[in-house]
């Protein structure tokens, strides 16, 4: 079995997007092999009020029946516009969202300030996870929007630090995972998942030495990049980095427990 943990619909604004539908997204789940997609509304990170896109995709999931079982929609929200709490109760109650997706390189705001953190706490409360992608698309050939300052895997822990017992999806880990001691403590302490789709996942067998091998599974960061990489990053692990037990975990069971689902 196959879990995605990092996919998307949705337009990107800078560049042309293609199988960026519900409907294209379980066809190359089909393709693939995947059986279960987390996915998110790209378009709620261009939208000044994100729960616009939150509805989309609800109500695209709606339109077919069997895609409510394959598809688990994340809501994209904005803790500094004003209605974020409404938009949030809404998501996970009304919506049936399983999580939360903060962007703040595009929504101008630093992990530390207050409504964020007391969305990340809000979630925890709810029993949710929040995810944050440290790279939507390369930043230096980017449009008219300066995302230049990307994070690395560092620039997460002020977050942790500030709600050690939250539930922490990191995500296209595409920059530098070094850190101090104290930070890799906190990382390994904490409930975190890393999916594979990012760059800097060339070495995974020795970033779950690292970090743990309950912390990594299968994510596509699809769309934007391609759908195997993050597989084949689980499938080129050498027999004494991965047992069969293991590889299964980094498949699916990894996200699933997470998930408790």
């Amino acid at each position: 079995m196959w879990i995605d943990s990092n996919a998307y619909v949705g337009h990107w604004p800078f560049r042309q997007v293609t199988n960026n539908s519900c409907k294209s997204a379980v066809e190359r789940m089909e393709k693939f092999g995947v059986d279960i997609s987390l996915v998110t509304n790209m378009n709620g990170v261009f939208y000044k009020n994100t729960q616009a896109a939150n509805q989309e995709l609800h109500a695209e999931i709606r339109s077919n029946g069997r895609w409510k079982e394959r598809l688990l929609p994340f809501a994209v929200i904005n803790p500094i516009y004003s209605g974020w709490r409404r938009d949030m109760e809404e998501s996970l109650s009304k919506l049936g969202m399983k999580g939360i997706r903060l962007f703040p390189k595009y929504h101008r705001y630093e992990l530390t300030n207050p409504h964020c953190v007391e969305l990340v706490k809000r979630a925890r409360d709810r029993g949710v996870p929040v995810g944050l992608t440290l790279r939507m698309v390369d930043s230096r050939p980017s449009s008219w929007l300066d995302i230049t300052d990307e994070w690395t895997l560092k620039d997460i822990l002020p977050i942790i630090k500030a709600v050690p017992d939250g539930q922490f999806m990191i995500l296209n880990i595409a920059n530098s995972t070094a850190m101090e001691q104290e930070g890799l403590s906190l990382i390994k302490r904490a409930n975190v998942f890393m999916d594979t789709s990012g760059r800097n996942i060339v070495d995974l067998g020795g970033l779950m030495s690292t970090f743990g091998k309950d912390k990594f599974g299968f994510g596509s960061h699809s769309p934007i990049l391609d759908y195997r990489t993050g597989a084949l990053r689980i499938a080129a692990l050498r027999e004494e980095e991965a047992s069969p037990a293991i590889r299964q975990d980094l498949m699916s069971g990894n996200i699933m427990r997470f998930m408790r689902l």
